[in-house]
């Protein structure tokens, strides 16, 4: 068994760009998907082939704002109110 962190490196290692994963995507497959990591462990033979049909299986939108979750947030600079 290995760590999330690991299995995430050796899995984007074997992909292709378009199967390329982030680590909120495993979170969320590990959310959706409890009763296969039931054992906390991230076997790249038990749990590879059920997260590629999961990442095939979201739309492309979906992926995108998983993409994009992991860039940093900008903040805007609001007007200021004045009170008199």
């Amino acid at each position: 068994m290995i760590k999330k962190e690991e299995f995430l490196t050796e899995h984007n290692r074997l992909s292709p760009p378009n199967l390329q994963a982030t680590l909120a995507m495993l979170n969320r497959f590990k959310e959706e998907k409890k009763p296969l990591l039931a054992d906390d462990g991230w076997s790249i033979e038990k749990v590879r082939v059920p997260f590629i049909l999961w990442l095939l299986s979201i739309k492309p939108d979906d992926q995108k704002k998983e993409r994009k979750s992991r860039a940093k947030t900008k903040f805007k600079n609001y007007p200021e109110t004045h009170f008199s």
